[in-house]
């Protein structure tokens, strides 16, 4: 059943109460200009029900057009409504069968519009009352001697001109609306569509651009604008000047690998692939853009795993003859019959088996996997312990300076991770500071983040700093400066950080080097 008090049903009752009005506009002008003019009384009641039909409808137009919405019983007596005045209007004319057969046409017209408007039990209901009207007017007629027995067939054929009207306009007009809401659902899951295949779009980490041969930009996401170093995905009209160029060079040769390219100063190299957007049709062109690093990070950490399954059991394998020769060492030092020099080599062999033993302990760490075991901390109070007992309770020389917060600041790690963590940055720093100044200075800092008040540590030194094409691989394994160091200390201490959802990063400062580990949010959940 159709819902007459929709948008559609209403639109179209209006269109029709315009018809309705227009007709009644006709047949009063045509009265009124009408050559031969009657002053019966039967004329008068004929003018007054032709008044009526005009006024009528377009008092009904007056309040469709502030806002009156119909419903299905208001539609279906209305249109009654019309057929009794259409009715009335053929039993006042002069009797010429012409005008009563123009009128009866008139009616066919509001038995379509019933087909049309409601469902189609009203619309062979009001076909019934149409042919009931007709055929009792032309008895009438009959009666009054004003038409012939034989005019009542032909009202009965009229009749049946209604219903047949009635049976075609009501399957097609259902046939329409079945047509128009499986339309509109079909737009809704394509608007539905469109709107995922843009959000889709626009978070993929692959950076999308959609542009004419001509280098006009169409579409873009934001990993695209990203990667190239902009602001937002509107900034791009136009492709830039570099990605023109590979656009040229792959039209020239579909098959050629394009040379990546530096897009934000921040970001790695970026490689762009071409497609164009219909098979053949090299008019839209869709590029897209893959950041080289994610690649290589995926590499690294395959070389990183298949690396530290070696090292891991190689690692055991050496620990064993290392200890021996650790002790075997140290038993020699105890010799009171070992002279001056076989005393230095000696000790050169114990420090070395340290050395190894510590790169044997980071490698077999790095090949354990970095799971945590988050806990709340007191970080006023955990630092002013862990710096006791780093410094062992200030026997040893270093000069570390600590400014912590007035209030209680809170955070959650791992503290065995924290204490490897800070251990190895304060060595570091104590260790390029005495190298730069020739004393052995850093100086630690709490902070918070401005908004979301997020908690940070700071780790500052007096060195030298790292340089700015250090800073690349400042965080990859075996990387190192220092030709006594492992460069795994700062990879290890940032899988760490990670491992408890905090991030630890190199922060640019004019004088000397500093690392921050910036927490997480303490009601964050692990």
């Amino acid at each position: 059943m159709p819902d007459s008090n929709s948008s559609d049903n209403l639109r179209l009752f209006r269109v029709y109460n315009h018809y309705r009005v227009t007709v009644g506009f006709v047949l009063v002008i045509l009265t009124a200009f009408s050559p031969e003019k009657s002053q019966s009384a039967a004329a008068d009641i004929h003018r007054l029900i032709l008044f009526t039909y005009f006024g009528l409808h377009l008092f009904s137009a007056l309040l469709l057009y502030a806002g009156l919405r119909p419903n299905r019983f208001h539609m279906a007596g209305s249109l009654i409504l019309e057929l009794g005045l259409l009715t009335a209007l053929i039993i006042s004319g002069s009797g010429s069968a012409s005008t009563a057969f123009s009128l009866a046409n008139l009616m066919i017209v509001t038995v379509a519009a019933a087909n049309i408007l409601l469902d189609l039990r009203w619309g062979y209901f009001i076909a019934a009352v149409a042919s009931l009207l007709l055929i009792g007017q032309e008895s009438l007629q009959v009666v009054l001697d004003h038409s012939r027995p034989g005019d009542i067939l032909r009202a009965g054929i009229q009749g049946a001109a209604f219903f047949a009207t009635a049976i075609l306009v009501g399957q097609l007009s259902k046939r329409i609306r079945m047509t128009e809401a499986l339309a509109r659902s079909r737009a809704e899951d394509i608007e539905t569509l469109e709107e995922l295949n843009h959000l889709i779009i626009q978070r993929m980490l692959t950076g999308i651009i959609v542009a004419t041969a001509g280098g006009r930009v169409l579409l873009t996401n934001k990993a695209a604008s990203d990667l190239l170093g902009l602001n937002s995905p509107d900034d791009l009209s136009s492709l830039p000047s570099i990605l023109k160029e590979r656009l040229n060079a792959w039209k020239l040769n579909p098959e050629l690998r394009t040379l990546s390219f530096s897009g934000a100063s921040a970001k790695a190299p970026i490689q762009a692939s071409f497609a164009p957007l219909q098979k053949g049709d090299l008019r839209s062109v869709i590029i897209f853009l893959e950041d080289t690093g994610k690649v290589s990070q995926q590499a690294q950490e395959l070389k990183l795993m298949s690396l530290g399954r070696l090292t891991a059991g190689i690692a055991h394998e050496i620990r064993n003859p290392l200890g021996a020769a650790s002790h075997a060492a140290q038993l020699l030092l105890e010799s009171p019959d070992l002279d001056g020099s076989d005393r230095k080599m000696t000790e050169i062999i114990q420090r070395h088996c340290v050395r190894m033993n510590g790169i044997i302990e980071n490698v077999l760490q790095l090949s354990r996997g970095k799971n945590s075991q988050p806990e709340t901390i007191d970080l006023n109070a955990w630092l002013k312990q862990f710096l006791q007992d780093f410094t062992a309770d200030g026997t040893l020389p270093y000069d570390i300076s600590c400014n912590l917060s007035d209030t209680d600041i809170n955070a959650r790690f791992d503290p065995s991770h924290l204490n490897q963590i800070l251990t190895n940055l304060l060595s570091n720093a104590l260790r390029y500071s005495e190298k730069q100044t020739g004393e052995q200075r850093a100086e630690i800092r709490l902070t918070r983040t401005e908004g979301e008040g997020q908690i940070q540590l700071w780790v500052i030194d007096e060195g030298p700093g790292v340089s700015v094409e250090d800073r690349k691989h400042l965080f990859e394994p075996f990387f190192t400066t220092d030709k006594k160091g492992t460069g795994l200390g700062l990879y290890i201490s940032r899988e760490l950080c990670e491992a408890n959802q905090a991030s630890l990063d190199y922060v640019e400062q004019k004088l000397g080097g500093c690392f921050r580990i910036t927490f997480a949010h303490p009601l964050k959940s692990f």
